[in-house]
């Protein structure tokens, strides 16, 4: 199946530490609360939250992010991680993300794609949007 996703993304919580090897060397931690500006409604049933931690080893603006997700529906949860590279000058992020694993009608659920962060004009807020294939693997019942 593919997964094509816009979320608006707000910071929640942000942890700044200077490395101090050069100027503007930055450790950065971040958690976003999303919301779905564009998303189908899937086997799990409707969207509930989307919560995603993500750590940023930055220079001048610039420099690869690591992190991991959590979605969750009526029916079932995700759990994501995510690698990628914010672009000071463009000011945007963009990467890889992969399923590892789910819960409830999620279980079997295998999957992985790419994603771009977009700033928007209001501070700590930004446009996620995924793109991506999945499956729900069949699950064997024994008798």
């Amino acid at each position: 199946m593919i997964r094509t996703d816009t979320y608006r993304v707000t910071v929640t919580r942000r942890q700044t530490l200077t490395v101090g090897d050069e100027p503007d060397h930055l450790l950065i931690l971040t958690e976003l609360d999303g919301k779905p500006i564009s998303q189908k409604v899937g086997a799990a049933g409707e969207f509930v939250s989307r919560r995603s931690v993500g750590f940023h080893d930055s220079l001048r603006g610039s420099g690869r992010m690591d992190g991991y997700a959590v979605e969750i529906f009526q029916e079932g949860t995700i759990f994501s991680r995510f690698t990628g590279f914010r672009d000071a000058a463009t000011k945007t992020t963009s990467g890889t993300w992969e399923y590892y694993k789910g819960t409830g009608k999620l279980t079997t659920i295998r999957g992985q794609g790419t994603y771009k962060v977009e700033n928007t004009e209001k501070a700590g807020e930004y446009i996620l949007n995924v793109e991506g294939e999945y499956v729900l693997l069949a699950v064997d019942i024994e008798e």
